[in-house]
């Protein structure tokens, strides 16, 4: 049996399925890993990126941050990719528990799934650093440079950036459905960013997938390894649950 028909008789016989992804995942919808500089960054900007969106430089140069965090981070046209489609499928039909990712974009959300943990949290949410009022993704792109609140204080993307921690809460949340998962699919992501990368160590099962065009380091902890684009591998799974 090859891997992609191993990977659909596990998802057909499972109902307890629990993805966690990352970047690859949205590169398939057209929104490039903000990580991937090309000649084009090197015009526009005079730091590297996880410069730029680290805390203490969002603080200190807002104006900055806030060019390349709509330049480079932002995607409104970004659709859904038949990744997003089956995990909200799946959820649909009870199969799926939860879908924790790394991404910030909403596009999980997009696709129908419900019960999603952003452990990097959304650009859909916008807070005043002073009064603490909601702000959605339209109303930041509407304020031209520093997005401010009629408070007068700067609206603050409900983003982790370096140097930030990631919300507790979500991160105990992430572990308890790793733990308690019958399959744990990990997709998209080269799993070297931790804590994130850490959560692997949670699950306590036999059927964990690694669905990536690149080799990972956890590659031999995995019971079954899909190489592959993400989007490729999860079209030929859509009709798993039925």
């Amino acid at each position: 049996m090859g891997e992609t028909e191993q990977f659909k008789q596990w998802v057909k016989e499972s109902g307890n399925i629990v993805f966690f992804g990352g970047a690859g995942v949205s590169t398939e919808s057209g929104i490039p890993d903000f990580r991937s500089v090309d000649g084009l960054y090197h015009q526009q900007y005079d730091y590297p990126p996880e410069t730029i969106i680290s805390h203490s430089f969002y603080k200190k140069n807002p104006e900055e941050f806030y060019r390349f965090y709509k330049e480079r981070m932002i995607f409104k046209d970004a659709k859904p990719n038949a990744a997003h489609r089956a995990l909200a499928k799946w959820e649909e039909q009870g199969k799926l528990r939860a879908v924790i990712t790394q991404n910030i974009d909403g596009l999980h959300q997009a696709a129908g799934s419900k019960e999603v943990l952003e452990l990097h949290g959304s650009v859909h949410r916008n807070y005043c650093s002073r009064c603490k009022k909601f702000y959605s993704l339209e109303e930041i792109l509407a304020m031209d440079g520093v997005p401010r609140c009629g408070c007068g204080g700067i609206i603050k993307p409900d983003v982790v950036l370096y140097e930030e921690g990631l919300d507790q809460g979500i991160l105990q949340k992430a572990i308890s459905y790793i733990r308690h998962a019958d399959l744990l699919i990990i997709g998209g992501t080269s799993l070297v960013v931790y804590p994130a990368a850490g959560l692997i160590n949670y699950y306590q099962g036999h059927k964990l997938v690694i669905v990536n065009k690149t080799v990972t380091p956890v590659d031999h902890q995995a019971d079954l390894v899909v190489s592959g684009k993400i989007g490729t591998v999860f079209s030929q799974l859509l009709d798993c649950g039925e």
